[in-house]
């Protein structure tokens, strides 16, 4: 499975550390059946990814070293990680959502990582909590553009 999506503003300081970050574990794919996520392999569980654009229908969906970003103008605002971890950029972590380990040196950043599944809330309530979440990561990112 290929998917292409355009990447996010690499040439934007607000983008760097994430990037660096994505970058040193980034790896092109093996083979043609390996799932692709522009030039680079899918970092990401495929049912992440869904679940990534299924929290945030509208927001432009990026890609960075096969890892799925969301951004606003090119700003990365939320990624996701492995089976499990949203990357959220925010000022300080959610108080409503569980919070996984922070992710060294992108938590020195601004990025917090939170549970994408959060199993301990009723379903509705999780995908309510968690949309807040990713809408308040991508304001944050609007006003790093200015």
């Amino acid at each position: 499975m290929r998917l292409d999506l355009p990447s996010i503003r690499t040439e934007h300081p607000q983008n760097a550390t994430l990037l660096d970050f994505l970058r040193a574990q980034g790896a092109p794919p093996h083979g043609p059946n390996d799932y692709a996520l522009g030039e680079w392999q899918l970092h990401t569980h495929p049912d992440l990814l869904d679940r990534l654009t299924e929290l945030a229908p509208h927001a432009p969906l990026h890609a960075a070293y096969g890892v799925p970003v969301l951004a606003y103008e090119g700003i990365a605002a939320a990624a996701a990680l492995g089976t499990s971890t949203l990357l959220v950029r925010l000022p300080a972590a959610p108080t409503n959502l569980k919070v996984d380990a922070p992710v060294p040196p992108l938590a020195d950043h601004g990025w917090q990582a939170v549970d994408a599944w959060q199993s301990e809330l009723p379903s509705a309530e999780g995908h309510r909590r968690l949309s807040g979440t990713i809408q308040g990561a991508l304001a944050h990112a609007r006003d790093l553009t200015s």
